[in-house]
C-alpha cells in the first residue's frame, strides 16, 4: 500500500474502484463510491466481473456475448446513475471476463481503493459473508471498503478508526486523510480489556486505571506524528474498556459516516483470512467499513 502521509500532500490513495451487479446494495456502493471520488478529486472505476473466462468451455459463444452484453448494460447503468449524482467525477468502466475477486484487484492494483456492496446478485451475494468478499478483503493490496448501513443518510462529519498499537499506522493514515478530504472530524479508539492484562500488564499496576492511564500514552504516541501530517484536522482520542474490541468499534461507529481497521492478517493461517477484529466489524459495523492491510503483511501476488 502507499505510504498515505509520510510527506503530507505528496501522496495520496490510488484510484477508486467499485464493482456492481445491478443489484440494490451494488447500485448503493457505486454511489458512495462516486461520493468518495469526488471528495478525492478521483476519477472512479466502475467493475462488472462476467466470469466467463473459467466457464468458457461450458458456454457458447453466443452465450458468452449475452453475459458480456448483459455486464455492459448493467455498466452503462450504473455509469448513468453516477453522472445523475455526481456530473463532475469521470467515469470509466471495466467488463472483466474473470472472477469478481481477480476483477477487482487488478483494476484496483497496488494502491487503489476497492468498493463493494454488502450483499448483491451473482458472484457478489457472497461479497461480505463467502469466501469471495473474504479473498478480496485478504488480498487486496489497499483499502476495501463494504459499504454497510444506511449510506444516504446524511454525512454526520466523523470518521472513526481503531487503533492498537504501531501495526495500525497505515490504517490511521488512511483514516486522518479520508476525514481531512471530507472535512470531517477524526475520532480514534483504543479499546482494553481487563481480562486480558491479567497476568501480563496487570500485575505492572495498583488499579485499572493506571492501565487505561498506560492505554491513553501509547495511544497518544501513535497518533502524534499523524497529528503533525494533518495539522488542521481535529482528532480526539478515546481509551475504553471492553469486553470485545470489535464491540466497541462497532457502537462508536454508531453516528459515523466510516469506520477504519486495520487487516491484522494471521501470518501462519491456512487460506486467506482476516483478524477477528476486522471480520467481526465486517458483519456488524451500522456504517461503511475500510478495512486497510498493514504494510508489512500486504501479499504481492492476485493468484490463487
Amino acid at each position: 500500500m502507499a505510504n498515505i502521509a509520510s510527506a503530507p500532500g505528496t501522496e495520496t490513495p490510488g484510484p477508486v474502484v467499485v464493482g456492481t451487479d445491478g443489484s440494490a446494495h451494488a447500485t448503493k456502493a457505486v454511489l458512495w463510491a462516486a461520493g468518495e471520488a469526488e471528495a478525492r478529486n478521483q476519477p472512479l472505476n466502475i467493475v462488472h466481473a462476467t466470469d466467463t473466462e473459467a466457464r468458457a468451455r461450458h458456454l457458447s459463444s453466443d452465450a458468452v456475448r449475452l453475459v458480456h452484453d448483459s455486464g455492459g448494460g448493467l455498466l452503462d447503468e450504473a455509469a448513468g446513475e453516477v453522472r445523475g449524482a455526481f456530473p463532475g467525477v469521470p467515469v470509466a468502466m471495466t467488463l472483466s471476463e474473470a472472477g469478481v475477486a481477480e476483477s477487482l484487484l487488478t483494476a484496483a492494483g497496488v494502491d487503489g481503493t476497492i468498493v463493494v456492496g454488502s450483499r448483491g446478485l451473482g458472484g457478489f451475494s457472497a461479497l461480505l459473508l463467502g469466501s469471495v468478499g473474504l479473498r478480496v478483503a485478504a488480498r487486496a493490496e489497499g483499502p476495501l471498503i463494504v459499504v454497510r448501513g444506511d449510506a444516504e443518510l446524511a454525512a454526520t462529519g466523523v470518521v472513526v478508526v481503531g487503533v492498537r498499537d504501531d501495526r495500525d499506522l497505515d490504517a490511521l493514515r488512511f483514516a486522518a486523510w479520508t476525514a481531512q478530504q471530507r472535512k470531517a472530524l477524526l475520532r480514534v479508539l483504543s479499546a482494553w480489556m481487563f481480562l486480558q492484562n491479567v497476568g501480563s500488564m496487570a500485575p505492572m499496576f495498583d488499579d485499572a486505571s493506571e492501565i487505561a492511564e498506560a492505554q491513553l500514552a501509547e495511544t497518544s504516541r501513535i497518533v502524534a506524528p499523524v497529528r503533525k501530517e494533518f495539522p488542521d484536522l481535529v482528532v480526539t482520542e478515546h481509551i475504553v474498556r471492553a469486553v470485545s474490541a470489535a464491540g466497541a468499534l462497532v457502537e462508536a461507529a454508531a453516528d459515523a459516516d466510516l469506520l477504519v481497521v486495520g487487516a491484522r492478517r494471521p501470518t501462519h493461517a491456512i487460506g486467506s483470512r482476516l483478524g477477528p477484529v476486522a471480520h467481526a466489524v465486517l458483519h456488524h459495523a451500522p456504517c461503511p467499513v475500510a478495512v486497510v492491510p498493514h504494510r508489512d503483511a500486504t501479499p504481492r501476488a492476485h493468484e490463487g
